[in-house]
């Protein structure tokens, strides 16, 4: 059963009991001159005029703000409360993501900078601070909203939202925390199940404040059962081992072991470091799981896995990107298993840590999506680039997440048909986070105008179930729709790619029925319903299509809630169902299809 620190934590994979949260009302202050470097804002009180509600973008109605016009530069400053660590002990501030570069000063004094607005950064403060009592955080964010070559996903850059863009998120958009831990401590923990089931590599890397080796400990529990209870030795700052669990009595049925959406299963896993200033004990969790794909299918757990996916966009009207609560992101799971999918596809931005736990807990599956630039350079690639390596460095643990999504509709490389260069840089990311993370499936360019990945995605949006048979039905027109169609007005794949080994075909977006009939003004790109019964009929028209089709690997509906002008979602932007939940749900599920989920030799 999921802990109460997990619950709340906002690292749940590395989660320790004595943290500090830092959310609530800061002072906050504009700065569209961009004066406050040369005037030293961060030693100042009297130009923070106003107070803003973290961790809320200013954007946003929650933040106490609500400015949705052009200032790039923002400034935070509070006042906490700290008694200075013991000897030997160590105070560290974090920032779960700042929107998009941050530099953060501790009673005058800079102590890190951040660029990255999906990704989490940390500064350890200790030698920062002024004694016990009042110590200053101040925090400096910069958002360009005007910078194409910045990812930034749908946040638009005119003023007003237009199309399929929505308000942007600037400045603190994730939690902020305090955790005292000591001077020898666990940086990062990574669990990565293997073959056979029950086995698993663990990576644990330490930050060091002394010379003298450590205790590593890491014990494996599944309810009152121990999996694993191992210690080592370590001299340097990382630690890597292949492990098997200990209880024989799994071997004969290892099924019982297995993570998957309809047996969400978790092994609880404590990690703890005896060095320098104590005991460092941290909570995780391992769910026992592979993922992959044959020339067909989708494979979870080494079977074929039909996906059954809603593009999701973690977008909300009073708090933007940022999630209202983390009740709510707990809510959002559950929503998505209610309403019959068994996985999402985030779309355009890194999700949070806390909504993946729920993802882990209750079993969903994630592909994931994140922020693209607009435009292509050196500098855009670099970007998106290292962003992508925090995103995997943050997220790879989450049993959840079953493949990374590199581009998307070829946004930030818009002449990939036409440029070597850009289909290079297709290929090389693709490369790289399969270097990063071999255990995954990634796909390259999802919609169109595919080089490179393990899955090829297809975006088509027609409301004929008549022409997605005729484009799906069976591997045959599968096949020829890949080598001929253009069903987004695009190649669906780019140069020796038509050629390659054969991939699984996703039908990653389609549908997108728009139905807000009370809101004249609302954006009709995807087709308008005019009541919850049509919704209904023309829902399940086109996916009694697609639950026909034998040639796909799974499909991802157009989208689980509504996004500002975008009202194609099956709920509300207040996530309320736009026709009767078990209806839609009946509806999504279908017929199961022949590529469905035996997770165990006893499930055909």
């Amino acid at each position: 059963m999921p802990t109460p620190l997990q619950d709340h934590h906002p690292r749940p994979l590395l989660a320790r009991a004595d943290w500090q949260d830092l959310t609530g009302e800061w002072q906050f202050a504009h700065d569209d001159s961009d004066v406050g470097l040369a005037e030293h804002w961060q030693r100042r009180t009297d130009v923070f005029d106003r107070t803003i509600t973290v961790p809320y973008p200013p954007e946003s109605p929650a933040s106490g703000i609500h400015d949705t016009g052009y200032h790039p530069v923002l400034w935070y400053r509070r006042v906490l409360h700290v008694t200075a660590p013991s000897p030997g002990r160590r105070l560290v501030l974090r920032f779960g993501a700042v929107d998009y570069r941050a530099d953060v000063w501790v009673n005058g004094e800079h102590v890190v900078s951040h660029e990255g607005g999906q990704t989490p950064f940390a500064a350890d403060i200790t030698d920062s601070l002024t004694g016990d009592g009042e110590q200053v955080v101040v925090v400096r964010a910069w958002d360009d909203p005007h910078d194409l070559e910045q990812p930034r996903g749908k946040q638009d850059w005119q003023e007003q939202p237009h199309v399929i863009w929505y308000e942007r998120t600037s400045g603190i958009w994730q939690p902020v925390w305090l955790e005292e831990v000591p001077g020898d401590h666990i940086e990062s923990l990574l669990f990565t199940p293997s073959e056979p089931p029950g086995s698993f590599d663990v990576e644990v890397r330490l930050t060091r404040h002394s010379n003298q080796p450590v205790k590593v400990s890491i014990q494996l529990h599944l309810n009152d059962r121990t999996l694993v209870d191992d210690t080592w030795t370590v001299t340097g700052s990382l630690l890597r081992r292949r492990l098997t669990i200990q209880d024989n009595s799994f071997e004969a049925e290892p099924h019982h072991l297995l993570w998957s959406p309809e047996q969400p299963t978790l092994c609880d896993a404590t990690v703890t470091v005896d060095g320098a200033g104590g005991v460092d004990r941290v909570e995780s969790y391992l769910g026992f799981r592979t993922v992959g794909t044959d020339q067909h299918s989708f494979l979870l757990n080494g079977r074929p896995y039909y996906l059954r996916l809603a593009l999701a966009q973690g977008y909300w009207p009073q708090s933007h990107l940022a999630a209202p609560s983390a009740d709510t992101l707990r809510a959002e799971v559950e929503l998505i298993k209610q309403l019959g999918f068994n996985g999402i596809r985030t779309h355009q931005k890194a999700e949070d840590p806390r909504f993946l736990y729920w993802c882990d807990r209750l079993g969903v599956l994630v592909c994931a999506d994140s922020a693209a630039t607009y435009s292509y350079s050196r500098r855009s690639l670099a970007r998106s680039t290292r962003e992508w390596m925090e995103i995997v460095e943050r997220d790879a643990g989450h049993p959840c997440v079953v493949a990374w999504v590199a581009f998307n509709e070829s946004w930030g490389v818009a002449q990939v048909a036409s440029s070597e260069q850009q289909r290079d840089a297709v290929h090389g990311l693709y490369r790289l986070l399969k270097a990063l993370d071999p255990s995954r499936p990634v796909i390259g360019n999802d919609g169109w105008e595919y080089v490179a990945g393990d899955l090829l995605g297809i975006h088509d949006y027609t409301h004929d179930p008549d022409t997605i048979h005729q484009r799906y039905a069976n591997e045959d027109r599968v096949k020829n729709t890949v080598e001929n169609g253009r069903p987004g007005g695009k190649q669906l794949t780019l140069g020796d790619a038509s050629t390659a080994v054969p991939v699984p075909v996703l039908l990653s977006e389609f549908g997108g029925f728009t139905h807000a009939p009370d809101d004249p003004t609302t954006w009709s790109g995807y087709g308008v319903t005019d009541s919850p019964e049509q919704l209904l009929e023309r829902l399940a028209a086109l996916l009694e299509a697609v639950h026909g089709s034998t040639g796909l690997a799974g499909f991802c509906y157009t989208q689980l809630a509504d996004t500002v002008q975008e009202r194609n979602g099956l709920l509300t932007e207040d996530r309320k169902p736009k026709a009767d939940l078990s209806l839609i749900a009946q509806i999504i599920t279908g017929p199961a299809p022949l590529a469905t989920q035996p997770t165990s030799p006893d499930r055909r």
